[in-house]
């Protein structure tokens, strides 16, 4: 198999002609353009205290890019909003694993202690999985979890992604 980085095309032998085919199609998947990402997060679930803390759904719109010329497709936000939490690694990628793009990070858990008492910060580390759907959305869940501090444990929330553009 040759490829071809400009157009991140593959070159098979198929019956002894040669065909083009893409490299996400030979690796699985792509992730391009501007999606609405959004976390259900009003319905929560975890043994953390933040899993029960009141919180609305949210969402933030971003642009993705795949790159597959690796031999492992990899979707990453190359524009969006800045998250508030300065400790989470940027820019977000996502990678292909053959049925679902899962983002796997350590960060700092900000843990809500009330209104004017400052935050309390853990190591945290949330595992993102959005799965391709038939109408061309992803849908998944996003685990965290918290290792001490106020909030230990785990957060669970489905999301999704949708196109926007």
């Amino acid at each position: 198999m040759r490829r071809m980085s400009s157009a991140l095309l593959a070159v098979t032998l198929v019956g002894g002609a040669e065909s083009a085919m893409p490299v996400a199609d030979a690796a699985g998947q792509v992730w391009n353009g501007t999606y609405s990402l959004l976390r259900y997060a009003g319905e929560k679930t975890g043994t953390s205290l933040a899993a029960r803390q009141p919180e609305p759904d949210f969402s933030d719109v971003y642009n993705f890019v795949t790159d597959c010329s690796s031999g492992t497709c990899v979707a990453t936000v190359i524009d969006g909003p800045k998250p508030a939490n300065p400790t989470l690694p940027l820019p977000p990628r996502y990678t292909w694993n053959g049925s679902t793009w899962v983002h796997i990070y350590e960060w700092q858990w900000d843990c809500y202690m009330g209104e004017g008492v400052p935050k309390a910060w853990n190591p945290a580390r949330s595992v993102a999985n959005y799965t391709p759907q038939a109408d061309g959305s992803l849908r998944g869940s996003w685990r965290t979890d918290i290792y001490g501090g106020p909030c230990a444990g785990t957060v669970i929330m489905d999301v999704a992604a949708f196109p926007a553009g």
